[in-house]
């Protein structure tokens, strides 16, 4: 979105922002159609992965995009985020309740409230000025159909696809979880109806594709069960038709809940150590780590941006680079590993998985897959804008060479190896 409103601001178009707004449509409508179409496909992908693979790639976007991201604003706000953090390891971890029968999370969130009003944290700016009352939701069809009729579609292909096909990668893992955690879910039903949920999204002006919901064996672990979903389900449709949300942001601070989600990424990420076998441990770690180099891709161009490199003062391109190189940190690489890292995650864990148990031609086979996913451009290839290193659908070369030479290493490996009978390590 961020692209197609500077193109359109270059261009003069007279409202940017709508431009945006419809190119964030065509690209959730899109997806909405892979993610349906992938639903009746998706299975098969995920009885060849291992559980490993599956896990380990939820493992990283949980540890870096979501406990690290609140990590740091825990210890930004210490007196919050410690307090409400020890709450939740009282509970959860230590297995204690609250007398009452008080859930834990609860206490955590309403302290964390009653602390950050104390200390000024809160109220969060002014308050809501505008009246609450009934908001209808409102389809755009117009809109909608003017954006996809047009050459948005066409030119904003190169990140409807991969995004599609990424939304379905990501609900299968958390199926995956959801599973490992003791609770089977079928997956055709399981993933078309978070594609109708995202077609649906889009009909009503919204830009954001569904997922199904990361995180099911935190939430499990703190007591939820089904009729938390459907509570959960309640509230936020109220809270969305009636127009209450601002008064909540206004008065409940992000740091008050900051901690159950600290602690939602710890849980996702044990669990990936957990529910795999014990042997398996070194291939969940493989598949931790482009998750966490992703993040800290994102943490590079967000200093960048601070620093005035946001596509106004000054351009993101390729002369960075060795800038970067003299510090000794590789932007490239982690630029390069951004773009796709959940299949990366996922193929070189399964790879792993594969030499672990010594299948050397399924692990071949795994990089061959990620040779032609890199040929394809839905790995590692990405291109410069004035903001931004975005996912480019053209061949990125040098990964292709170095996947399928990865996957002749293992195909020869039989022929100049001998099996040792000692310890892996």
């Amino acid at each position: 979105m961020l692209p197609a409103k500077l193109a359109a601001t270059a261009a003069g178009a007279a409202d940017p922002t709508t431009i945006a707004w419809q190119a964030g449509l065509v690209a959730c409508f899109g997806s909405g159609l892979i993610e349906l179409s992938g639903a009746f496909v998706a299975e098969r992908l995920r009885k060849a992965t291992p559980r490993a693979a599956l896990l380990s790639t939820l493992s990283g976007v949980a540890l870096g995009f979501i406990s690290l991201g609140f990590l740091y604003r825990s210890f930004a706000r210490p007196v919050v985020g410690l307090v409400t953090l020890g709450v939740l390891l009282l509970v959860y971890f230590g297995r204690l309740k609250f007398k009452g029968g008080v859930p834990g999370g609860l206490v955590a969130v309403a302290l964390g409230t009653l602390i950050a009003w104390l200390t000024g944290i809160a109220p969060v700016g002014e308050a809501p000025a505008h009246g609450h009352g009934l908001q209808v939701p409102l389809p755009v069809l117009g809109p909608l159909i003017d954006a996809l009729t047009g050459d948005m579609l066409w030119a904003y292909l190169a990140v409807i696809v991969p995004m599609g096909v990424f939304n379905v990668v990501g609900s299968l893992q958390n199926i995956e979880a959801a599973e490992a955690a003791g609770d089977p879910f079928p997956t055709t039903p399981s993933l078309a109806m978070n594609g109708l949920g995202t077609l649906a999204a889009a009909l009503f002006g919204s830009c954001f594709p569904t997922t199904i919901y990361i995180g099911h064996p935190g939430w499990k672990a703190m007591g939820a069960r089904a009729g938390y979903s459907i509570l959960n389900g309640v509230f936020a449709t109220l809270v969305c038709l009636t127009g209450t949300l601002a008064y909540i942001a206004w008065a409940v601070p992000i740091e008050a809940g900051m901690s159950i989600i600290l602690w939602i990424g710890i849980v996702i990420t044990a669990q990936a150590f957990e529910a795999t076998p014990r042997e398996h441990a070194p291939a969940v770690v493989i598949g931790i780590l482009p998750g966490v180099g992703a993040w800290g891709a994102m943490m590079a161009k967000a200093g960048l941006r601070a620093g005035g490199v946001d596509g106004m003062t000054s351009d993101m391109s390729p002369a960075l680079v060795p800038v970067f190189q003299r510090a000794d940190v590789w932007i490239d690489g982690a630029f390069a590993l951004e773009q796709g890292f959940i299949f990366t995650s996922m193929f070189l864990a399964a790879a792993t998985v594969a030499v672990i148990e010594r299948k050397l031609l399924h692990a071949a086979w795994w990089c061959f897959a990620g040779a032609a996913l890199s040929a394809l451009g839905f790995m590692h290839s990405y291109v410069w804008t004035p903001a931004d290193t975005v996912l480019s659908l053209s061949p990125a070369w040098p990964f292709v060479q170095g996947y399928f030479l990865m996957g002749l290493v293992f195909l020869v490996a039989p022929l100049v190896t001998t099996r040792s009978d000692g310890p892996a390590h």
